[in-house]
Parts: structure tokens; sequence; C-alpha cells
């Protein structure tokens, strides 16, 4: 990945719904050169897929809880078991692998309390290895990314 690369990647965060011609425009390239390498960052994977960024306050308004798992053991066997069986729960929004206390962030989004509690004993409770989970309810993002 070069220079002309990342630029791509900068204004297609800001704006992925920019045409092939205003982003060939935006970073210096002719449009054809720009689609090619547009297409060659999906290929590889770079570029994963497009998304609509939704306006929390007007759309649904969720509770975030962020969540510390300590595992039993951190072996690999342990870590895969986890981290796949974690990918399959859609209110699990971010899982991070972490150095320190806890082996795992995740941030979690519910419409409420109650939501959260199911989730912890249906779900983040039976994740396989799980020996403990310290949950912390958000009170208001402060500085958030936009893809959040």
């Amino acid at each position: 990945m070069d220079a002309v690369d990342r630029r791509i990647i900068d204004v297609l965060r800001a704006d992925g719904r920019i045409t092939n011609a205003d982003l060939a425009e935006k970073v210096g390239l002719s449009p054809s050169s720009c689609l090619r390498r547009v297409r060659l960052l999906e290929e590889d994977g770079t570029i994963r897929g497009y998304a609509a960024l939704i306006n929390d306050r007007e759309a649904v308004s969720d509770t975030v809880v962020i969540v510390q798992i300590s595992l039993e053991r951190q072996t690999d066997e342990y870590l895969r078991r986890f981290e796949k069986a974690a990918s399959q729960c859609p209110d699990i929004r971010e899982c991070y692998l972490m150095t320190g206390v806890s082996d795992y962030l995740l941030r979690v989004s519910v419409p409420d309390a109650a939501s959260y509690e199911r989730i912890h004993t249906d779900v983040l409770s039976r994740l396989p290895g799980v020996a403990r989970i310290q949950s912390s309810f958000a009170i208001r993002a402060v500085i958030k990314p936009p893809d959040l």
C-alpha cells in the first residue's frame, strides 16, 4: 500500500458514496486508474465493505456497555474458541484482545439494562472459557469514531 492508496482510503472513510470521478480528482488519478486501485483494495480485503452511518439520536438510542472478560486460561485454543463464539453474537459490536488485567474488552450495544442482563446471562457467561465478567454502563459518548 502506497501513499495514493492511503489517500483513497482516507477519502472513502469520509465519504463512502463519493463518485469514482470525484475520488480520482481528490487523489490525483485518472478515473480508470482510481477505479483499478479501489478494486484492488477491495479484492485484497483492505476495503471490506461500505456502510451507512446512522445518527444514534435520530435512530435507536442504544445503551453501550463496556465489558471486560477474563478467561480461565490464555492458551491459543481458549482464545480461538472464545473469539469464534463472540463473533457470532450480533450484540457484541467490538471485541479486542487486550494486555493487562482482562483478556478481552467488548463493546456491547443493547436497548436497555434488562436486555444486557439477558445477554450477560444467556451469552457472555456461556462463552467458552470465561472466568470473570466485569461490566460498565456508558453514561454518554464524549469522543466517538464516525463508524460506531
